[in-house]
């Protein structure tokens, strides 16, 4: 079995990259659509919340809040499938690479739950109180899954703060030479 040479951090923790994912992550236009994407979902989150609540405090509207959800759900597969494509420039693996596993295991949730609510309206397999009860179990997984990733986001600029700080004296030598 090979082994992946990511550095070792002072922490202990290996880097989340290795130089040449590094710089694939940095090149591919992949890095930018899930930077805008990640916002957009969060947003389609929050008013999509907004209504299921307000849906359940008062009883009105339903039909856009049901709407809402459909289009996170929407919003939620077109990051997963962009998200895999980008692992794949990256890491060469579509999908459960060692990096970003156990955030794409719950990703897995975050995905069945969204899809179950979908089969469950479209087949009305459930009343509209279980289904806005399904979709507030799968918005708290995205918001677990969202935390999951928002800890990778800052894990990876401290590697790169501290390959920077580690690169510094070297840069400074060479260039005094």
């Amino acid at each position: 079995m090979k082994m992946r040479d990511h550095g070792a951090p002072s922490n202990g923790r290996p880097a989340l990259y290795t130089a040449a994912e590094r710089v694939r992550r940095d090149a591919t236009r992949w890095t930018l659509v899930q930077g805008v994407l990640a916002p957009v979902q969060f947003l389609v989150f929050l008013v999509s919340l907004g209504l299921v609540i307000r849906w359940f405090l008062t009883g009105e509207g339903l039909a856009i809040a049901t709407a809402s959800i459909v289009v996170k759900t929407l919003v939620l597969y077109l990051i997963m499938v962009t998200g895999s494509i980008w692992e794949k420039v990256v890491f060469g693996k579509w999908l459960f690479v060692p990096a970003f596993f156990w955030e794409d295991v719950f990703s897995m949730l975050v995905l069945a739950l969204h899809t179950a609510y979908l089969a469950a309206l479209f087949t009305g397999a459930l009343d509209a109180t279980q289904l806005m009860v399904l979709a507030l179990a799968a918005y708290a997984t995205y918001v677990i899954n969202a935390g999951q990733f928002l800890l990778k986001l800052r894990a990876a600029r401290l590697d790169m703060a501290r390959t920077d700080r580690q690169a510094g004296p070297v840069l400074h030598a060479e260039a005094a030479s």
